[in-house]
């Protein structure tokens, strides 16, 4: 236990960090560099794509070289990469600075539940559920710290100082996190010693292909996929929507969006407990619904009131698919390959969240919100029969 509250510890400092890079210092930092909102969106979404390639193969090389090795490599990236926005001039050196910093979470990502699947026993789904929401924390606070940096004093908007400042925290934390890490995380690799390299390699391209051969693992990893692509569309739209739609404030604007990442943070790990207990299909099939009815009702709804109604329930919705999702993962693969299957899980997890944005803009530059929605919403109904057939109710709960 002692391992998981340190990697929790090291989780929180890590995940401060990329925040504070993040959101909302990174848009307006490339606005100060000159680029204009297709330019931002790329620069916003450039780090997701990292995930999408190094996040299977991180989580794979960790089942061969060990977790330990793969978490350190990852938290230096946290701790050095932040430096590299000190030598940002330009708008194309913003874009390979995010891509790089993207490998952080790639590499740490996978790796860390990995290791909370090795520890965990039969507690999976409420101790992956709990270190995803210590992980919520740290992004919370680290957002508005960023912004509060940025809204120091300047009626012109902030200037390079700031921005420097707001990097500079996030080097400071991120070392922070690497140095707990260096210190705390004792992990005993379940690899075995004296592997050539040759033999290396062939484990770790075997443990790819077996993740990824296994529909069951396939198809559960996807149902996070896919109620990620409608979480992604309602964080790009939500405000837009909200704003110009609905006449509501900035700031009522962002209340919405904090309530349903706090009844998330709050809910996941109860049940969490909960599907270790009566197992992982009903907790997913529910939490679908509930997001698909909820994101589809967003567009209709006119006033303040209702459109908190309908973020609470997407994220309790969002609480039951997460909790489960991961934790069947695991269920269904051989320990010696938790780390290929977190990879999988993340990449495809990656490739919803990045997809959201993209097809919802499409869809409401052409057809609106009140068509967009429900259409968007249409993935997580139909995705629930091919999920139940892939994974068979006796495979569903932890064994």
């Amino acid at each position: 236990m002692d391992a998981f509250k340190n990697l929790c510890a090291v989780g929180f400092l890590a995940r401060f960090s990329y925040a504070l890079a993040r959101n909302p210092v990174l848009p307006l930092f490339a606005l100060f560099l000159g680029a204009g909102p297709e330019a931002i969106g790329l620069a916003v979404g450039i780090s997701t794509v990292t995930g999408i390639f190094f996040k299977l193969p991180a989580g794979a090389l960790s089942d061969v070289i060990g977790r330990r090795r793969t978490l350190l490599a990852g938290l230096v990236v946290f701790g050095v990469m932040p430096l590299a926005y000190f030598l940002i001039d330009s708008y194309r050196a913003l874009l390979i600075v995010r891509f790089l910093h993207g490998l952080a979470t790639a590499v740490y990502g996978p790796v860390a539940m990995a290791v909370v699947a090795d520890v965990a026993g039969q507690r999976r789904g409420e101790m992956l559920s709990w270190f995803s929401s210590v992980g919520i924390i740290g992004t919370l606070l680290g957002a508005p710290i960023g912004g509060l940096v940025l809204d120091a004093g300047h009626a012109g908007g902030p200037v390079l100082w700031q921005f420097r400042l707001v990097f500079a925290l996030s080097a400071v934390t991120g070392l922070a996190a690497l140095l707990l890490g260096l210190r705390t995380l004792g992990l005993r690799d379940h690899v075995e010693p004296g592997l050539g390299l040759a033999e290396r390699f062939r484990r770790f391209g075997g443990g790819i292909r077996e993740v990824l051969s296994d529909r069951r693992i396939v198809a559960a990893s996807a149902m996070e996929g896919v109620q990620n692509m409608t979480m992604g569309a309602l964080e790009a739209f939500l405000p837009v929507y909200a704003i110009t739609v609905a006449g509501l404030s900035e700031f009522q604007a962002g209340l919405l969006w904090g309530s349903q990442i706090v009844v998330t943070m709050l809910s996941k790990p109860l049940m969490g407990r909960f599907s270790d207990a009566r197992g992982r299909r009903p907790l997913i099939v529910s939490g679908l619904v509930l997001c698909a009815v909820s994101f589809a009702a967003v567009p209709f709804q006119s006033g303040f009131w209702g459109l908190l109604a309908a973020c609470l329930v997407f994220g309790l919705g969002e609480a039951l698919v997460t909790s489960s999702s991961a934790a069947l993962v695991a269920d269904l693969c051989r320990a010696r390959h938790f780390g290929s299957a977190m990879g999988a899980f993340g990449t495809i997890f990656d490739v919803g969240h990045a997809s959201g944005p993209i097809l919802a803009g499409l869809l409401v530059g052409s057809l609106g919100f009140t068509a967009s929605f429900p259409l968007l919403a249409a993935p997580l109904l139909a995705a629930i029969p091919v999920f139940l057939k892939a994974v068979p109710k006796e495979d569903s709960h932890a064994s």
